[in-house]
């Protein structure tokens, strides 16, 4: 743990870890706090679903556009105008009693998400050392996954209270204050985005994020699968209730995860690490299909959310390591579009074809979307070579002086 108390001493370090966490809970409540809103206002379960399914289509499909945005004029303004507009649009929402206004809002929210991750990321690498990149990622995982934790948690309690309004109340409370405080951070005003190659062709175009995009095609669309299948399955077998402990255990387990993959060696290269993590992340989702709602699916899915957690921080190097100049936003944020698009597909499919066959069919799809995302990284390695490339000590040392405190 020698590695965590050292990055902590970095300067500014605990700004980005404190700053923008509000903001992250306040992601982890959005989905739900649209969901309970729409359903209360409605009493329908199957509009309240159609309310969160359009906000994460938009949020995915737009993602690439509003990192491109940081990309292009850097973090001080954007920020300052998505959180603020974002923050009163809950407000907005949780105001609304139409169901088409609520639907709009929705979408709305989707397209106008302030981007705290991705703003988040590559802030890191003006503030520690090349050599303690991988742990400044663990930590950034873990804290986002903790966020997913503690969110829906809270967005639940707080809309099923007394007071359901103050579930998107406090959502936008929190969204605000974290977002406010990072745009206004000194280590987030200054950062200056790369400057891109002139000439260079555009991100569509770059074989590597071609491969990790396709990767992120089947990786997005099982996990929307097994997002609805967990609770499809308890539901249809009268535990509904197991479904909130059997996530509880998986992002625990992921948090825990996250930080193990930041004590893996620097000598290690990204690609070669995460690729014998992806095929133990393959394996050990062979299981789930076989599991039940229980006992025995927190504990195949706690596993699952560890190795998955470990895979977050080595896909972030690889990606940060083969990505065009110029694109240290917008790169994370196509690949989510891809990725968080096919995961909505897979959630619209995960409970249609949980009750037409039976949810092991569609958990064990997922296994196979694991499965198939390992032979794609596999068969497309040699486009991603840059990461597996190790900085030589020379390499590291020199990198050490060039982000030492100057005294002017």
């Amino acid at each position: 743990m020698n590695r965590y108390r050292e990055l902590l001493r970095f300067p500014n370090a605990w700004v980005l870890i404190l700053a923008a966490l509000p903001a992250r809970i306040a992601y982890g409540m959005i989905g739900l706090a649209i969901f309970f809103k729409t359903e209360q206002e409605t009493n329908s379960v199957a509009i309240a679903g159609l309310a969160i399914g359009i906000n994460s289509v938009a949020g995915a499909l737009t993602a690439g556009i509003r990192g491109s945005i940081m990309d292009k004029w850097g973090q001080k303004w954007p920020l300052r105008i998505f959180v603020p507009g974002y923050a009163s649009m809950l407000i907005a929402l949780n105001m609304a009693h139409d169901q088409k206004v609520i639907l709009v809002a929705a979408f709305v929210l989707g397209i106008t998400a302030p981007p705290i991750n991705l703003s988040v990321r590559p802030l890191w690498k003006d503030v520690v050392t090349p050599d303690y990149l991988r742990v400044a990622y663990a930590v950034d995982s873990a804290i986002m996954n903790f966020a997913g934790v503690i969110g829906p948690v809270l967005a639940t309690s707080l809309a099923l209270s007394s007071h359901p309004g103050s579930a998107l109340n406090t959502a936008s409370a929190l969204m605000f204050i974290g977002g406010v405080s990072l745009g206004l951070s000194s280590i987030s005003r200054n950062w200056i985005p790369e400057k891109k190659i002139k000439g260079a062709a555009a991100l569509w175009r770059s074989k590597p994020l071609q491969l990790l995009m396709i990767e992120g095609c089947f990786i997005g669309f099982g996990w929307g699968l097994f997002d609805v299948a967990v609770p499809a399955f308890a539901t249809l077998e009268g535990v509904p209730q197991r479904t909130a402990w059997i996530f509880g255990a998986m992002g625990v387990a992921n948090v825990i995860g996250g930080l193990i993959a930041g004590l893996v060696s620097k000598n290690r290269s990204a690609l070669a690490t995460m690729r014998k993590t992806y095929l133990l992340w393959f394996i050990v989702s062979i299981p789930i299909a076989f599991t039940y709602p229980g006992w025995s699916m927190a504990l195949f899915g706690a596993a699952l959310g560890l190795v998955g957690g470990a895979i977050q921080v080595f896909y972030w190097e690889v990606m940060e390591a083969v990505r065009p100049k110029g694109s240290q936003t917008a790169a994370l944020g196509w690949l989510w579009s891809v990725e968080g698009t096919l995961m909505a597909l897979g959630s619209a499919l995960g409970g249609y074809l949980s009750e037409m066959f039976t949810p092991r069919v569609v958990l064990a799809t997922t296994s196979l979307c694991i499965g198939i995302g390992f032979v794609v990284l596999t068969l497309g390695r040699t486009r991603l070579k840059e990461a597996n490339r190790i900085p030589a000590s020379e390499e590291d040392l020199e990198a050490m002086k060039d982000n030492l405190p100057t005294t002017n």
